[in-house]
């Protein structure tokens, strides 16, 4: 994979979008219908907002991990960690609409990125897809499978 290629070239360009104010099952049919597995959330001008995933679609139906409890010396603790997961996959379980169930901190890149910027960001923050935004809004969107299609083609 060339480091300079730019991500231009891989990215879905378009890309379905989605509105804080639908619901799950609305969602859930969009991606369905697409074959997609995520899409940018926008708002009213079409700014980029978070991403929905089709992970966080089944993180509502799906068991809450309960946190690990240590005792120590006769005092309780909770990992932070464990906290912390546990109080996503509530805000999750919980919500009935995209923008309660969507990834507010989504990854994302600018055109300028490379396919080497979008690998690294996948590979480091463990997400499957990346927006690709200009002036702060979603043009692109680009997944693993986009990836690996290049470096298969590349090689």
């Amino acid at each position: 994979m060339s480091a300079s290629t730019p991500v231009q070239s891989v990215m879905s360009s378009n890309p379905v979008v989605l509105r804080p104010d639908q619901t799950l099952a609305e969602a859930a049919d969009v991606l369905a219908e697409h074959g997609i597995g995520a899409a940018p959330v926008v708002n009213d001008a079409g700014e980029l907002l978070g991403l929905l995933r089709d992970e966080d679609l089944l993180a509502t139906e799906a068991r809450l991990h309960v946190p690990t409890t240590i005792a120590i010396l006769g005092v309780d603790f909770t990992l932070p960690s464990h906290i912390r997961r546990y109080d996503g996959e509530l805000r999750q379980a919980i919500a009935s609409t995209v923008g309660g169930a969507m990834e507010t901190d989504s990854p994302q890149l600018g055109l300028d990125a490379s396919i080497e910027d979008a690998a690294t960001l996948m590979h480091e923050s463990d997400v499957t897809h990346v927006v690709i935004v200009d002036d702060g809004r979603p043009i692109g969107i680009v997944a693993r499978g986009d990836l690996v299609r290049f470096l298969a083609r590349s090689t």
